[in-house]
């Protein structure tokens, strides 16, 4: 039986991985530095937390979950996003009811779609994501759209155009869903069935519709620039106003726009404009949802957030050939000679790495010289030499692989010596 993984899906492997690692863990520096906890949410949630939390208009709803029944007949959905499960654990565990807030948090972890595979684009994906939950004041949406900046520019990418736009309040949503819809009926018959159906539900989706984006009438389609009214006018300034003083660059796209019933005010997206990263330039999108909480059961809470692909993330790294500070050496490698020797070698790895030294040895009873070529494809820096004759007399042969000095050492300093000399960087 030819078994390979399940089409959309990828393994991992040594070599790669240490590019995640590096890539999560500077993630998460920037969160703790931001002063955002981590939370981490289930796999697996009821069915209807995404049709109420991401709406059943919505693709990701209709085409994209993975469904199941359970054994005790429930409706079960891999998650295919992060945003509804922590609002979920925010309302379930009322963290809302804690004294400091805004409750800051953010996640990493795989989520599932079921769509066509493409590079950056898998039915199972790694997403990052913060959420901000009870504050209305624009300086919170600043703040997130920095953090989302932050990121991908530390990590080095330069090529980035950040979009916003407002969605403004629910009377100004009001106004412009009205005005959309007298804007798209005539044009009903000459939409796809996907519009038809958003038209009397969301018509704002029908602004984010692939199979019609070239139809004349969305050119022509009202922006909900020209619908915001004073306080949703104000709003909007206030967040400009904050990214121009931490000199953040953007761009104000009115067709930018996320299609959820909850989203209002700021909607923001984080795009590659590196050369040949791809048809699909995104990289990140966020924005407010003042409804979401209260929509799943919570109080009224005001929330913000962004999520981004971390499959996406590295497409632009490699796109921008930007190279990871990755270590892949070794601290120290055991090189053993007779059986009595190797024997030794075992107590001393432990020991070793017992005191925080990355080290490794032979495990194929490979010959002498073929111990010291695995050493350089591990990219060790020191490798140690334990034969019979240093046995007896209690010391090690310690060889710097940089610089081809070698050094007698004493096995009972031994720890003390490789401390010393891997913290100085000899």
């Amino acid at each position: 039986m030819n078994m390979k993984a399940p089409r959309g899906t990828q393994d991992l492997l040594p070599g790669t991985t240490e590019k995640w690692q590096y890539v999560e863990n500077t993630l998460t520096d920037i969160c703790h530095r931001f002063n955002y906890k981590e939370i981490r949410t289930p796999i697996f949630e009821h069915t209807e937390l995404f049709q109420r939390g991401v709406g059943d208009t919505t693709d990701i709803v209709q085409k994209e979950m993975y469904t199941f029944k359970d054994r005790g007949d429930r409706n079960i959905t891999l998650r295919p996003e992060g945003t509804a499960s922590v609002v979920r654990a925010f309302v379930q565990n009322k963290l809302f009811g804690l004294p400091n807030q805004p409750t800051k948090v953010f996640y990493i972890g795989p989520m599932f779609r079921y769509e066509r595979p493409q590079q950056g684009r898998m039915r199972q994906f790694v997403q990052f994501g913060v959420e901000a939950l009870g504050s209305a004041d624009p300086a919170v949406d600043a703040e997130v759209i920095s953090l989302a900046m932050s990121a991908y520019q530390e990590l080095g990418l330069r090529s980035l155009r950040l979009v916003i736009n407002s969605l403004g309040d629910g009377e100004s949503r009001q106004n412009h869903r009205n005005a959309l819809i007298n804007h798209f009926e005539p044009h009903k018959n000459e939409l796809c069935h996907d519009c038809n159906l958003r038209l009397d539900k969301n018509p704002l989706r029908i602004l984010d519709c692939k199979k019609d984006q070239n139809h004349p009438a969305m050119e022509t389609a009202p922006s909900i620039l020209e619908f915001l009214n004073e306080d949703s006018n104000q709003y909007f300034e206030k967040v400009k106003g904050h990214l121009d003083k931490m000199e953040i660059d953007y761009v104000v796209d009115k067709n930018l726009v996320r299609g959820l019933d909850y989203y209002n005010h700021t909607a923001f997206e984080i795009m590659s404009d590196a050369d040949g990263f791809g048809a699909i330039t995104t990289l990140s999108g966020g924005g407010r949802y003042n409804g979401l909480v209260e929509d799943l059961g919570g109080p009224t809470t005001p929330g913000i957030g962004f999520a981004l692909s971390v499959e996406r993330l590295l497409m632009a790294l490699e796109a921008e050939q930007v190279h990871l500070p990755v270590d892949d050496n070794l601290d120290c490698y055991f090189v053993t000679l007779g059986e009595k020797a190797d024997a030794e070698a075992i107590r001393l790895t432990y020991t070793l790495r017992k005191a925080g030294i990355q080290v490794d040895k032979d495990y194929q009873s490979r010959k002498f010289k073929a111990q010291f070529k695995a050493a350089d494809r591990l990219n060790a820096k020191y490798v140690i030499v334990l034969g019979e004759t240093e046995l007896e007399n209690n010391i090690v042969n310690v060889k710097d692989m940089h610089s081809g000095e070698q050094e007698e050492v004493s096995i009972n300093n031994l720890v003390s010596y490789l401390q010393s000399n891997l913290q100085g960087g000899k």
